[in-house]
């Protein structure tokens, strides 16, 4: 096929703007599309996204990276737009997911409307991933990668100091910074545990789906990948990678593939030849 193009698209967010990236071979003729969705301080170029989106693309996918609008990173991925991410919840990063595949279908990222849509999505963009597939029926296949089983990662006394203050932070280990979260993400999450019950979605979806998890994460133990596939009740294909972490040995910048993250690009991609068409 033809070697790749990338273009850049701004879309109206909930927050601001939406960055996406799309990558082709030929946004003239339909092809599957796989929607790329980063996770918490993640964002569209951050470690093997890029490398992933070019393989995606390569192999004949129409694929779309997004930072959503409350990712917290300018168009040179620095975290300047930290009023944004403070706000942001997942609510708001839901919607900006239904904008960017309503972009998709209608012509606004310069492809041909996809013949079929895939979404991907990391950490907690896994668990926001699972929402929107469950709901969405234009999503006709999932991989999820270190998926978390519970969007709500905090206990009841820093729930509580969270609300007294009216804002907590969060460390950037890669870039020291304090990153600041504002009650937002704490109403949203506290008022919609029904709606976001994650392993409630694993239940009632339907679509082809591939949960990878590493045995090694530090960050979303294995544990809760296990009972995402259990709640699933045998309707996942499931990798557990052994021995890898939460980035399955990436790191950002990015700087080359490793065993893990090379096995799991093969099953993502592999997943998604067999169930896009």
């Amino acid at each position: 096929m033809a070697t790749p193009i990338c273009a850049t698209h701004r879309l109206p967010g909930a927050l601001g703007e939406t960055l996406v990236d799309v990558r082709t071979g030929d946004p003239r003729s339909p092809r599957p599309a796989v929607i790329i969705l980063p996770g918490f301080k993640g964002f569209k170029d951050f470690g093997p996204f890029p490398a992933l989106a070019e393989r995606l693309a390569r192999a004949g996918f129409a694929a779309v990276s997004v930072s959503v609008s409350g990712s917290g990173v300018d168009p040179h991925g620095e975290f300047t737009r930290l009023d944004r991410f403070a706000r942001n919840t997942i609510a708001r990063e839901l919607a900006d997911l239904a904008t960017v595949l309503d972009a998709l279908d209608t012509g606004g990222l310069g492809l041909a409307a996809p013949s079929s849509v895939g979404l991907v999505g990391h950490s907690r963009g896994g668990g926001i991933a699972l929402l929107f597939t469950e709901r969405t029926p234009r999503i006709t296949a999932l991989v999820t990668w270190a998926a978390t089983g519970t969007l709500e990662r905090w206990t009841a006394e820093e729930a509580a100091q969270w609300r007294r203050r009216g804002q907590t932070e969060v460390l950037n280990s890669r870039t020291g910074q304090l990153l600041p979260l504002a009650i937002d993400l704490l109403d949203d999450v506290e008022s919609n545990r029904e709606r976001y019950d994650l392993a409630a979605a694993a239940r009632r979806r339907t679509v082809p789906w591939l949960l990878a998890h590493g045995t090694a994460d530090e960050t979303v133990p294995v544990a809760e990948g296990e009972r995402l596939a259990a709640a699933a009740q045998g309707g996942a294909a499931t990798l557990w990678l052994e021995g890898a972490a939460h980035g399955f040995g990436s790191v950002h910048p990015f700087a080359g593939m490793t065993p893990h993250l090379t096995a799991l690009f093969d099953a993502t991609v592999g997943h998604f030849t067999r169930h896009l068409g």
